[in-house]
């Protein structure tokens, strides 16, 4: 093994959407295990939308990333070494590694993975993105059959999983998608009654079309033009979910400010408008890997993975993965 381990750093905060210049691919020691902790060489990373937050020196639900610090994140690896009983030599993990090669690890930061199903599977499907999807739309979606339900960036890992379960759930499901590509995913893989593409239609009138009995549920994955259509297609009594605000994340997207005319819809329509964060709702991740683990080993929930290569790739697809650049979960593959 080699003396040297890499980790992508912080090098300075974005002003807008990040670029390159805003990270430093460096070389450390490698760090050695103390007692209670794990070393673990990390084979795959998860990167997704809140770690964008994360670059700035701003009050939010998680701290901020150092300047010169490790970027934060969920990997996937192999324990190299262990201090901890519950944790063995060649013991496949995740865990939160950051954007390293190597990383040492808390045990009770870890979970043992069952290697019948593809180790990155606990980066998506059945990791944050997949238990996001399933804790947001039983508790504040609260869908029911014959409804309808619009779903923003609905082909990313978390949309696609939503769809699939009000799908399940007798909902008529609508995707909203940026290009053909991901519209035909959208309707072929992910089984959605609709897709629209917001670049290339007028996007207001082509939802409406695809839901005239309106919409009772509306996931909220990026804000923007997209919010803006929905907002008047909303039936009494409807539910928004606000996962991400993704069009917001480089700053302003040039629609205008409504902010008036959305909360008096919010009053109007007596709608259920919630913001939530995953990480207050761990205790259920048990619940949900019991019930989801065996419907993705058997086939019955689709999911995509986007993999690029290598650690020094990861700002790249990063940055692509926030302009939509990418196609299902995004993740970096280290070896």
């Amino acid at each position: 093994m080699s003396s040297q381990m890499r980790r992508i750093a912080l090098a300075r905060r974005p002003s807008g959407l990040p670029v390159p210049e805003d990270f430093a691919l460096k070389e450390a020691p490698m760090p050695a295990p103390g007692a209670g902790e794990v070393f673990v060489e990390v084979t795959h990373l998860s990167l997704d939308p809140y770690m964008r937050g994360r670059m700035d020196d701003a009050g939010s639900y998680a701290a901020s990333v150092d300047i010169d610090g490790t970027m934060v994140g969920q990997g996937v690896g192999r324990v190299i070494a262990s201090r901890d009983e519950a944790f063995a030599e060649g013991d496949l993990v995740t865990g939160m590694t950051g954007w390293a090669s190597h990383a040492v690890v808390p045990a009770q930061g870890l979970r043992k993975l069952d290697d019948r199903l593809p180790p990155t599977t606990a980066l998506g499907v059945l990791g944050m993105p997949g238990f996001t999807a399933w804790t947001g739309l039983r508790d504040f979606g609260r869908p029911k059959a014959g409804e309808t339900l619009a779903v923003a960036a609905a082909t990313g890992p978390v949309g696609s999983l939503v769809g699939q379960l009000a799908k399940a759930a007798g909902l008529r499901t609508v995707a909203i998608a940026g290009g053909a590509e991901k519209c035909r995913l959208a309707t072929e893989r992910f089984g959605f009654d609709a897709a629209i593409d917001h670049r290339a239609c007028a996007l207001r009138e082509a939802i409406a079309a695809e839901v005239p009995d309106g919409i009772d549920i509306y996931w909220e994955n990026t804000g923007g033009k997209v919010l803006e259509a929905v907002m008047p297609l909303m039936n009494t009594h409807g539910r928004i979910p606000i996962c991400g605000t993704i069009a917001w994340y480089g700053g302003a997207d040039g629609t205008e400010d409504r902010l008036p005319k959305v909360w008096r819809s919010i009053l109007v329509k007596r709608l259920s408008v919630n913001g939530f964060i995953i990480f207050d709702h761990w205790d259920g991740y048990p619940a949900f890997l019991e019930e989801m683990t065996p419907r993705v080993a058997a086939g019955d929930i689709s999911f995509l993975e986007d993999v690029a290569q290598g650690l020094e790739n990861a700002p790249a697809a990063f940055i692509s993965m926030l302009t939509g650049g990418n196609t299902g979960k995004q993740i970096v593959q280290l070896a």
